[in-house]
């Protein structure tokens, strides 16, 4: 997607996310009720009457489901508005012997692939490879005649980075930077950021186009991790926009799981249903029909009987909860799960253009500062769901 496609595709999704974001900014979790189901009580009938299961098998392909007006229309134009094309690839140099130890096999798959998607102009003579953690990306796109400096905020990260480094014998200098601090970045520098979040691949994009960087290439992740209340939005477009986003918001992307194992998942569900479970019981603790935050609680918790774990919750947040039917309360909370996980099929819908919208915003606020702007994937999404790519080149 090269730029003037950018702009037209940014205001077709702005358009269809703020037409429809009573359907994908309330969240099942936390209202029993959704305003939207009033308007459509056959579709919001037909998914509460469906198992976990049938949640779970349709989780990441919402946009298949046979289910009542209006989700196949949404599905369909959900799909057409956020389609982008794979990347053009070339060969990647080969990777040097064992320099994919200590690199797990799918993030070595993600990294192969990112640098396969990187065909710029001009070869870059200093690669910078901001949020580097180890170096691992650095260090495969480096060939002979090229030089790195890895920034990472983690000193053991550092240390562990620099030994990789001096054991290949490359050419790498492993900086300890916090980026969001004053950076030494100058137009020598090509950047490259594979799964930075937030806030992190932000200040990247406004210091390299302020630096001069003749060209850059990021896939970004975890558009919640910022320091605002809400979205602040990069280009002239996006700060246009009616559209509002919240935190919350913002995690709606990052809600589709392709990697987590069983174990991952059962720890996951019964954490949910347990919330659930004590949600509708403080509802009548505390008389009033809303949702009250709990904090994060670790693993150690879901070994409790559940009894003891809405006691606990609920002193933490000042309630007494007396003698209660706790079976059929953990069992409501199992069910209210299946009703939350098919409801949020319909969010799901929204998931892939609220990403490529960010993605957008991004692409367009380096088209303003000069450069040459392509959009794409850069993997399938069963290597990594955050396959969104944008490169930049300046003349």
């Amino acid at each position: 997607m090269l730029a003037r496609d950018v702009e037209a595709r940014f205001a077709a999704l702005d358009a269809f996310l703020i037409e429809h974001q009573g359907l994908w900014k309330p969240r099942p979790f936390t209202h029993r009720q959704l305003a939207w189901e009033t308007r459509h009580p056959d579709l919001a009938q037909w998914l509460r009457q469906r198992s976990l299961a049938d949640a779970e098998a349709s989780h990441n392909h919402p946009h298949d489901l046979a289910a009542p007006a209006p989700f196949p229309q949404l599905a369909e134009q959900a799909l057409q508005l956020s389609a982008v094309d794979k990347l053009p690839t070339q060969p990647l140099h080969p990777a040097r012997q064992r320099l994919n130890v200590d690199v797990p096999g799918r993030k070595w798959e993600q990294i192969e692939a990112f640098g396969a998607a990187l065909p710029f102009a001009q070869t870059p003579r200093h690669w910078l490879d901001w949020c580097a953690g180890k170096g691992h990306l650095g260090r495969r796109l480096l060939q002979t005649g090229q030089t790195l400096t890895c920034l990472e905020y983690d000193p053991a990260l550092i240390a562990a980075g620099q030994a990789l480094s001096e054991h290949h014998g490359l050419p790498v200098t492993h900086r300890l930077q916090d980026v969001m601090a004053d950076v030494a970045i100058g137009p020598e520098h090509t950047p490259v950021a594979l799964h930075a979040c937030g806030d992190l691949h932000v200040r990247l994009l406004h210091l390299a186009s302020a630096a001069g960087c003749k060209q850059l290439a990021l896939a970004p992740c975890c558009y919640n991790r910022i320091n605002a209340d809400t979205y602040q939005p990069l280009s002239t477009a996006g700060r246009a926009s009616r559209l509002q986003l919240s935190i919350d918001d913002l995690g709606l992307p990052l809600s589709e799981t392709v990697t987590a194992g069983k174990r991952v998942r059962l720890q996951r569900d019964t954490s949910m249903a347990r919330r659930l479970g004590f949600d509708h019981l403080q509802r009548e603790l505390r008389g009033h029909d809303d949702y009250l935050p709990t904090p994060s609680l670790p693993v150690s918790w879901l070994d409790k009987p559940f009894a003891d774990y809405c006691r606990e919750l609920a002193s933490r947040k000042g309630l007494s909860t007396g003698e209660q039917d706790w079976v059929a309360l953990e069992a409501y909370g199992w069910r209210r799960l299946a009703e939350v996980r098919n409801l949020e099929l319909v969010r799901g819908l929204f998931r892939r253009p609220l990403e490529v919208w960010l993605v957008l915003d991004r692409a367009l606020f380096l088209s303003e500062n000069g450069y040459t702007v392509e959009v794409g994937s850069f993997c399938e999404p069963t290597l990594t769901p955050r396959n969104l790519m944008v490169l930049g080149e300046r003349d």
